[in-house]
């Protein structure tokens, strides 16, 4: 592209700047230009080779510090552990890189599942093509709803507006044309024959020429200056602040370790070959790669249920949802809207209404809503008398869209929205006996009481309202919605879903309160919420949260769980009461409206059918609009949060204990208690055991309620099962050194064997809060734990183990393991249990806030008993 900016420059300049044409490109084109202006995705990071990923675990400053001492120990003639020490090092980095790489590419295949598409011009036919794959030089067609998927040069445009805040900052939508700009302009605001990536299309259509694309974009100029990431979820700082103490421990008793070797003077090099594999084997360092895996394991899971996760980080958050904010229709309704009445302000029908609300949707540009849909269903209606000359799009504030129509020189204002509002700015009424009449105050009332029974037999409804304009009028504007002659109501009936009833039943079970909150009013939604058998324990409505403080709104927040007549600002008032309350808020959305409220929940949920703007706001998608499928999202969300969590637990208590150990060791033993290559071979063995718990069942009651990251919990579980296995440890210590008189090699294998047996049985014991032998583990768990405890045992007997600088051990040392291990799975045990009784006590576990679960009208059981999950 020239210097010139993209917009300043003629049409036919453009096309041969980009060698295409206004009927796209041809396919073969477009894939050598792929390869040239990569992926269109304006925040996605350039990918490393695999390759440079792979090497680049290498940069650990503790693995390259262990890998420069192993080559130092060659160096000097110990070639075996250098050997060793490569092997191992080697084998948990292919083992970390391999577990991550599938990782990922689950989740890619999955997000392709709900990647937004765009209607190109390929090979002079129109196609669907994933956003991603668009270059410069595309043709694509644009329609309301849709995110504007690359800058470019508008070619042909219809009642186009699109709403580009997030660019420019202007509040309200604008229109754009296709047309040539008079002058040079500078600026986006000016550029009204171009849009640019990021905007949303409010309404109207067009058909765009692709200039730009990715990082070259506005939008991916800003990504690179701002560094545009999501801010870190509760859980992902929780992980990041764990890993951090753990980190500063290890380093504190390492140095302490090192040290000691140098107090003692023992052989420098093995003494810094022994503290730097303390640190490599202590450190959390398997901890990414676990909670990858899990989490990918997770949404991999949540895809089987028709939920698709678009960032891991997310899965978190909705396993800890305590209040659920959604609309009705989809949800609570089969979302089959059908029009079943039309009457005139008389009460009659009529078809003078039908065919003006016919008018009205078949006109406007805007995004169809399923009322439009029913309308143009309902009957095929001749328009073709009439002519369209201009249109006031609909937007949520105002609750209306109009369209300017001509008949034969007569110019009729067409107006459809909120019957209230359309009541208000009425001044007259059409009646199918009188004409038109003026609407004073007792025809109002009459008219206001005929809209409330319709409404409270559930049906939605829409008002009409029409005003005669005269031939000088070419445009329309918001003022002229006034003085109108209310023409009649349309009413629309939406059954309710038949599964919604239980869903929100097993949600409420599940410790989620649910939140309405509609745009239709509170007759209606009462009236569906009866049929459901769902408690309406309080409704506020929109003129009336316009009223309240926000500390009013806090405060009246445990009584409300109906929010009807409701803005699109007004829900994110709700949003941010539910979130200061302390609840972790999910909103379920599809429409152009709901995206702002997908942004501000902990978890913007949407569906596969949503708009591209609600799509794109959404961490999560169901592929199915149903409310059943969002709970069993919330159980495999929690599952999932719970295997990390189980990992963390193991992880932290035993590497506390070990390091305690050792530096306990240090201060009496005349040699290292462990070799660094056995300190290497422990967490080897250990993180090879520990790969199963992505796959783990988990205990029904942990799933019951909301799992919330708690790193004081972590802590101190961390602080009270670590000494324990210390205590231990030191009962091993003193028995081979007091009773089996243990030489130095003796007492490392000894101890090697003790160590590494104890932290494996262990995770049969941390992995549930119940009994070992109550609670399931996946057969996987299983199988990986006996079969590393096998090995740990076997080993010193095999010529493998000599490498490695153990010794076979007498058969009384195994009668002491035996008894060992029991005394030490027993003690546990009973820590376990009364460790999180206390907690439980304590309530520093589960926090469920007073506005949230109390409110929700139903009885909540408490789970007691261990029952488990199928795998």
């Amino acid at each position: 592209m020239g210097a010139a900016p993209f917009w300043n420059k003629s049409i036919d300049e453009l096309l041969i700047e980009l060698g295409t044409s206004q009927n796209g490109l041809a396919s073969r084109d477009a894939q050598v230009r792929s390869l040239r202006y990569g992926p269109n995705d304006a925040a996605a990071p350039k990918q490393s080779p695999a390759w440079v990923r792979f090497l680049t675990r290498f940069t650990n400053p503790l693995v390259a510090i262990l890998l420069v001492a192993s080559v130092l120990s060659a160096i000097t003639g110990d070639l075996a552990s250098f050997v060793i020490v490569v092997t191992i090092v080697a084998a948990s980095v292919v083992m970390d890189f391999l577990q991550e790489e599938r990782a990922h590419a689950a989740v890619d295949s999955l997000r392709e599942k709900v990647a937004l598409r765009v209607r190109t011009l390929r090979d002079n036919t129109q196609i669907d093509l994933p956003v991603g794959q668009l270059v410069p030089g595309d043709v694509v067609q644009l329609g309301a709803g849709d995110l504007v998927p690359a800058d470019g040069r508008l070619l042909e445009s219809n009642y186009f507006f699109v709403n580009q805040a997030l660019l420019t900052g202007e509040p309200y939508p604008v229109q754009k044309q296709a047309i040539d700009n008079p002058c040079a302009v500078t600026t986006l605001n000016e550029a009204v024959n171009s849009t640019f990536a990021g905007a949303s299309v409010i309404s109207g259509s067009a058909t765009l020429l692709v200039c730009r694309t990715g990082r070259e974009t506005v939008l991916g100029e800003m990504a690179s200056t701002l560094g545009m990431k999501p801010p870190p979820t509760a859980f992902e700082t929780g992980v990041l602040r764990f890993g951090a103490l753990i980190l500063r421990i290890t380093l504190l008793l390492v140095l302490f370790v090192l040290t000691e070797c140098i107090t003692f003077q023992r052989p420098w090099l093995e003494s810094l070959m022994f503290a730097v594999a303390l640190a490599v084997g202590l450190t959390p360092e398997l901890l990414p790669m676990i909670l990858t895996v899990t989490l990918a394991r997770g949404a991999v899971r949540l895809a089987s249920q028709q939920v698709i996760t678009k960032r891991l980080a997310a899965i978190h958050n909705l396993g800890a949802i305590d209040v659920l904010c959604t609309d009705k229709t989809g949800t609570l309704t089969e979302a089959r809207i059908r029009l079943v009445q039309h009457i005139d302000g008389g009460g009659n029908s009529s078809e003078r209404v039908l065919m003006l609300a016919y008018l009205n949707s078949s006109f406007e540009t805007g995004l169809k809503s399923p009322l439009d849909q029913a309308i143009l269903e309902y009957r095929k209606l001749d328009t073709s008398a009439w002519r369209k000359l201009d249109e006031i799009p609909f937007d949520f504030e105002r609750r209306r869209v109009s369209v300017l129509v001509e008949q034969h020189e007569s110019r009729l204002l067409v107006v459809k929205g909120a019957p209230e509002d359309i009541l208000r700015l009425s001044t007259s009424v059409e009646t199918a006996e009188a004409g038109s009449l003026a609407l004073d105050l007792n025809t109002r009332a009459e008219l206001r009481t005929r809209f409330d029974r319709l409404s409270a037999d559930g049906l939605r409804i829409l008002a009409i309202g029409t005003r005669v304009v005269n031939s000088s009028y070419n445009g329309s504007f918001e003022t002229d919605e006034q003085d109108l002659t209310f023409a009649g109501f349309l009413a629309f009936l939406d059954p309710p879903k038949a599964s919604a009833a239980q869903a929100v039943r097993e949600l409420a079970s599940s410790g989620v309160a649910i939140r309405i909150l509609t745009g239709d009013n509170d007759r209606v939604t009462r009236h569906l919420c009866d049929r459901l058998h769902i408690p309406v324990i309080g409704i506020l409505t929109g003129d009336e949260l316009a009223e309240m403080s926000e500390e009013a709104l806090l405060g009246a927040l445990p009584r409300l769980n109906l929010f009807c007549r409701v803005t699109p600002q007004q829900k994110l008032r709700v949003l941010a009461a539910l979130k200061r309350s302390g609840a972790v808020v999910g909103f379920l959305g599809d429409g152009i409206n709901d995206a702002s409220a997908l942004h501000a929940a902990d978890i913007g949920i949407s569906v596969d059918s949503a708009t591209d703007v609600a799509k794109a706001a959404a961490d999560i998608v169901l592929l199915d609009h149903d409310l059943t499928v969002l709970h069993n999202g919330v159980v495999e969300g929690r599952r999932t949060v719970i295997n990390v969590q189980k990992y963390i637990l193991m992880a932290s208590s035993a590497n506390f204990g070990n390091i305690i150990s050792t530096a306990l060791a240090g201060l009496f033993l005349p040699f290292l208690p462990m070799l660094p290559i056995q300190v290497l071979l422990t967490n080897l063995l250990y993180d090879l055991a520990q790969a199963g718990l992505p796959f783990d069942n988990v205990d029904r009651d942990a799933i019951a309620r909301p799992v919330h990251w708690n790193i004081d919990l972590i802590k101190r579980f961390m602080l009270i099962m670590g000494p324990v296995s210390t205590f231990f440890d030191l009962i091993t210590f003193a028995v081979l050194i007091f009773i089996f008189r243990a030489g130095m090699v003796e007492f490392r294998t000894g101890w090697f064997i003790e160590s590494l047996v104890t932290q494996l049985l262990m995770i049969f014991s941390v992995r549930t809060r119940h009994y070992p032998l109550v609670s399931r583990p996946h057969p996987l768990v299983t199988s990986l734990t006996l079969a590393i405890t096998a090995l740990t045992l076997a080993l010193p007997f095999t010529p493998f183990g000599r490498w490695f600088g153990f010794t076979s051990v007498s058969a009384p040392y195994f009668g002491f393991l035996l008894l060992a291990v029991a005394g030490f799975l027993t003690i546990i045990e009973v820590v376990k249990r009364r460790f999180y009784l206390h907690m439980s006590a304590s309530s520093a576990e589960i926090r469920l806030p007073s506005a949230t679960v109390a409110s929700s009208g139903l009885h909540l059981p408490h789970y007691r008993a261990p029952e488990v999950n199928g795998p």
